[in-house]
């Protein structure tokens, strides 16, 4: 078994394990316990630093379980997403990464969609329907820019 499929299945059984209320009642009674135990400590800075110390680890320690779950969630997420895109017919194949392209690109796609939105809102106050198929570019220089954003 590889590194990287040990620390997968260990983070995703983690973050569920975390994800669990009854983790969470666990950490809120902690939290309380500690601070009953204050006046016994008389509020002291050892007193502080435990939670102080406490949380801080753990907390630096669940960002990397979850930013490793929420990578392989939005990956697989993505994933279907594009299968659901390729699978359409009249779909366009050169939408399904657009994850990977440039900013500028990607704005240039939304801005275009954004209109398409504007324009289908106003077809549908006028009685009209509001299905069609957009191109996802107006100029051939834009897809140009995008095949070379893909590929930088």
């Amino acid at each position: 078994m590889s590194a990287t499929h040990w620390y997968s299945n260990f983070a995703k059984n983690a973050s569920r394990f975390c994800g669990n209320p009854k983790v969470f009642a666990l950490a809120l009674a902690l939290v309380i316990l500690w601070a009953v135990t204050g006046p016994i400590f008389g509020f002291s800075d050892t007193w502080q630093l435990v939670i102080n110390t406490s949380t801080t680890i753990i907390t630096f320690l669940m960002v990397f379980l979850i930013q490793n779950t929420q990578n392989r969630d939005t990956q697989a997420m993505q994933v279907k997403l594009d299968e659901l895109i390729r699978a359409q017919k009249g779909a366009h194949n050169a939408l399904l990464d657009l994850e990977e392209i440039d900013e500028r690109s990607l704005n240039s796609f939304r801005t275009e969609y954004q209109d398409l939105a504007k324009a289908a809102r106003e077809e549908i106050r006028k009685g009209n329907g509001d299905t069609g198929t957009p191109e996802p570019e107006s100029q051939p220089e834009q897809a140009k820019e995008i095949d070379e954003g893909v590929q930088a």
